[in-house]
């Protein structure tokens, strides 16, 4: 996926350039595990500031690839400098989370955009992409999880069609999180 974007000015954030999305590939992506590490720290870091401790805000770059191996994972790109990722999760048959476990529902996770880039459109350009490839892969939801204090970020996912289905309390989180599903 790649896109040719025109200058932003108006936050002193300059996003000429081409828009890129990769998929991840360890040994072509090797380099990128600490920048990355270090661009879902500074995402996360408004939400743990509110309290709130997301596995991103504190997990070492030894996490970050555990959790983009276990799924289908993608990076995003203005020209070479790294923007983003999402990481997107088939059937999660062995999750802790009943909803993860129903047929057909795909979910997503280690979602993030750098800050300075951050309601520019990339989110909503990498959403769209993730969206389709899980209807190829033959998904019939797409679902996600986010504390339930997270309001800003549930009313981001309802803008886009998406529910509350569920709550579920992960072992590595200090809140309960709200499961959202959208039908595909």
């Amino acid at each position: 996926m790649t896109d040719n974007l025109q200058s932003d000015k108006s936050n002193g954030v300059n996003i000429e350039g081409k828009f890129s999305v990769d998929r991840f590939v360890l040994e072509t992506h090797y380099a990128e595990l600490d920048p990355l590490t270090d661009l879902l720290h500074e995402a996360y870091a408004p939400l743990a500031a509110k309290g709130m401790r997301y596995l991103a805000t504190h997990q070492p770059a030894s996490k970050t690839l555990e959790r983009l191996e276990e799924g289908e994972s993608y990076l995003a790109f203005i020209d070479n400098h790294l923007i983003g990722t999402v990481t997107l999760y088939r059937e999660k048959v062995s999750s802790s989370c009943e909803y993860y476990r129903k047929q057909g529902v795909f979910s997503f996770g280690q979602f993030a955009i750098k800050p300075q880039f951050q309601g520019k459109g990339f989110g909503s350009a990498l959403m769209d992409m993730l969206e389709l490839r899980a209807t190829e892969l033959g998904a019939s939801e797409l679902a996600l999880d986010t504390s339930e204090h997270a309001e800003n970020l549930i009313q981001m996912y309802m803008k886009r069609g998406y529910v509350q289905v569920a709550f579920t309390q992960w072992d590595v989180t200090n809140y309960r999180s709200v499961i959202m599903s959208k039908h595909l």
